[in-house]
Order: structure tokens, then sequence, then C-alpha cells
């Protein structure tokens, strides 16, 4: 679904914030009254980026189903504002949505620090059957220690690689993208491809392999058994065998000009996907979106998508949200009935169709629609395959709530690295303090 998912690009939504009632988080309403479901209701959802529903017809399709309920969304942009925004109004106990919006940059703040705010799923009647509709790695996500499941998967994503067939041709390397997987089924492979794009006399003189070394440390870093924090989740950047791992390549490719030195998610880098400037990009499923969104039709054909390197031992998740719903509101049972059909199977299959939102869901990236898909965009890839295939393979890694800081450290020395000249063992300690500050250690 987005960019960061919507990853730095994508978020945010009119915000508020309810009445935080310690305890009532779960299946019962906080009215005295019992719960009539076919009472009229008015549900507002914020959200931020771009989920979708709305553009899918899903809550048209809710309202026909329910005439009862009537669904008013509001969102915004970014995600940075909304979930300061959200902050803001939880600490002082009053605004929030009858639905809120919670991407994976901030779900572990909300599951460390915010639990009693967000009503349980785990305590609907259906729990059980709901809980087995979801990957395990993105149910676990938003459950708490003792069990408490704070929010519902709406898309995830799963990583590959896309890659531009021309300037892959031009430089004289192969073009087919199972050829491809086996060359770069491990990082170092993948550099060894870059130099030879680099090397290669007939490249396009301005473009180089990859756009930045945060596609390759964002990617490599979530394939160790550790990222960012321990199974406790505190931070650990500087002992985490995901962190060293991803490191060492991107450090690497940024010191020997195999990037273009971009900054993800610029103005400069959303350019740069016009005019060629880079023959690689990671890919969670979201990015195909983003990408056919820069070029528009005429860059029908130029990109491909092939495995992700490392894949075959650990897949990557990048990017995904989940709906919540604030604890004691006067609709809280409406709100979850439709928090559940919005991410049931059924729905998570017509968001993949519509709007190209991979599933959270394993029943709904196995069904047909989504598993024999293919992209006539991307050069007839088979998309549904290649990002079911990578969602099967993610193990759950600890996340934390500082996550996004120490990212952010991380990307910010590689490109320094990369673009300042700034040796790699240098930036490495700046990114190490720049973590540190970020995390009060």
């Amino acid at each position: 679904m987005s960019v960061s998912r919507r990853a730095k690009a994508m978020s945010g939504a009119a915000l508020a914030v309810a009445v935080l009632t310690a305890g009532c988080g779960g299946g019962a309403d906080a009215s005295d009254e019992p719960y009539d479901p076919d009472a009229p209701v008015t549900l507002s959802i914020g959200l931020f980026g771009t989920f979708g529903y709305k553009e899918a017809g899903l809550y048209q399709e809710y309202m026909d189903l329910h005439p009862n309920v009537t669904i008013e969304e509001t969102s915004i942009a970014q995600s940075a504002p909304y979930y300061k925004a959200l902050q803001t109004r939880l600490a002082a106990g009053s605004g929030l949505e009858d639905i809120q919006g919670l991407e994976i940059g901030f779900i572990a703040d909300i599951v460390t620090n915010h639990a009693d705010a967000f009503a349980d799923f785990s305590r609907t009647d259906d729990a059980a059957e709901v809980e087995q509709t979801f990957y395990d790695w993105k149910y676990d996500q938003a459950t708490t220690e003792d069990g408490r499941v704070l929010g519902l998967g709406t898309d995830a994503g799963p990583q590959a690689m896309c890659f531009r067939k021309d300037l892959f041709a031009q430089a004289g390397l192969p073009t087919d993208r199972a050829e491809l997987g086996r060359m770069w089924s491990d990082w170092d492979g993948y550099l060894d491809v870059a130099r030879q794009y680099q090397a290669s006399p007939t490249r396009p003189a301005d473009s180089a392999f990859v756009d930045s070394p945060a596609s390759i440390f964002s990617s490599a870093v979530y394939q160790g058994d550790l990222a960012y924090n321990d199974e406790e989740g505190n931070p650990i950047p500087d002992s985490s065998d995901g962190v060293e791992t991803a490191w060492s390549h991107a450090s690497e490719a940024a010191a020997d000009d195999l990037t273009a030195g971009l900054d993800q998610f610029s103005d400069e880098w959303n350019s740069a996907f016009a005019n060629g400037a880079f023959a690689t990009v990671a890919c969670p499923a979201w990015m195909l979106g983003y990408i056919t969104t820069q070029l528009g039709d005429g860059g029908a054909g130029l990109w491909d998508v092939a495995p992700l390197p490392g894949q075959s031992e650990q897949a990557s998740n990048w990017g995904g949200s989940w709906l919540g719903v604030p604890a004691g509101g006067e609709d809280q049972e409406a709100a979850m009935a439709l928090v559940e059909w919005l991410t049931a199977p059924e729905q998570q299959i017509k968001m993949f169709t519509r709007e190209a939102h991979f599933p959270s869901s394993p029943v709904a990236a196995e069904d047909p629609q989504v598993a024999d898909a293919t992209s006539d965009y991307f050069s007839g890839a088979p998309i549904g395959r290649l990002f079911g295939e990578s969602a099967a393979n993610i193990r759950r890694t600890p996340i934390g709530p500082y996550d996004t800081q120490i990212q952010e450290a991380f990307t910010t020395a590689l490109s320094d690295v990369a673009t300042r000249g700034t040796a790699p063992d240098a930036a490495l300690d700046d990114a190490l303090k720049a973590a540190g500050q970020a995390t009060g250690g």
C-alpha cells in the first residue's frame, strides 16, 4: 500500500484521540446499552497516505451491505505529522476517530506505550478464526506480550528487486528475471552484477546500478535474525547481525560508486525514475504503484521484477499498516466489525486486484486472483508469485518504537559515504552516535 509503506513518503490523517480508559480495550462497547448491529451509526476513519478503501469502493460496498452504517474518512498525505498529532491527542486524552490507521513505523510504540488506548481484537467471538487468516509475523507485530491484539493488518510489503530491462540490455547484462535472480542470489552476487554494469562501456554514462545505498541497507537489515532490536524490543544497532551485514554491503556499494547517491523519496529521486539515473531499486510490493505513478503510461515495459538478493534464506518486509479501534468509544463494536470486514481475505483480494496492495493474509495471497497475477506494465512479471514467495518466507524480526529514527541515522550516514566521500568506518560511528541520541542511549 504505500510508500514506506508508504515508507517515508505517505501518511497522515486528521487525528483525534479517545478518552483513554485503562482496561476497557476489548470486545465490549463502552456504553451501558447492549450493542445493536442494526442501529444507525456513523463511523469515522482517520488514515494517512493511500489506503485506497474509498477508491476501491469498499466503503460503499460495506454501506450497501449495512444500510444503517455511514462511513466518513479523513486522510492526510504524510505519516510523520499524522503520528505526531496522534501522540499529542493520546496524551491529551481526546479526539480519536472510531478507527485509526497504524503504520509499521509506529506500531511498536502503540504496542509498547499505548496498549490501553486501543481495543483488543483477541476478545472478539471469532478472534481465533481471524488470527488464522493473517501471516503470523504480521499478526504478532500488533500483539502485546500479554496477548492483546491492537490492530488488524491491511497490506504488507514483501520485497523483490525491480530492474530496468532496457538499461541492462544496453550494458550487455542478462535481462531474464530468473537468471538475474540466480546471479544475485545473495548480496555479494548483487554487488558483482553492479560492478559489471558500472564497468560496461555501453551503459548510459549518466546512470548508476542502484538508486541509493538505502535500497541495500533497508532490505538487508531485516534479513538478519535481529535488525534494530533484541527480542525484548531494546535497541541494539551496535550489535545486531542484520545491521552488521546490511552496513557491510551498503557501505561497500556507496564507497565503490555503485549507487546514484540519491535520497529516497526526494524530488530528485522521483525525477530520476524518468531520466534513467539508476538501473535497480529495492521493490516492496507497493513500489510497483509508486514507479507507475512516476513514469505514467510511457514507462510500461521498461521495468521488470526479480527476486530480492538473500531471499532464499530470509525474505524482507518493508512497510504495511494496520487498522486499530480506540478503546472506550461509543461505537467501538461497530468499528471493530468494520475493521474485521475491511481486513478479511475477501477484501484483501479486492485491494490487490483494484489497488495493487499486497495482502497481509496468506489466504488472500494464495488465491489465484493474487497468486497467478502478472503485470503487463512490469514486462509480464509474475508479481503474485514473486511477492507471495517473499511474504511466505518472512520471519518475525523484533521491531521497536525507534526503528524509523535508527534507520534514518544509518541511511543518512550511507548517503554521506556515497555523496561526500566519508570513510565507511567514520560514517558508521556517526550512524551509531545518531541512533544512540534518537533512542536516548
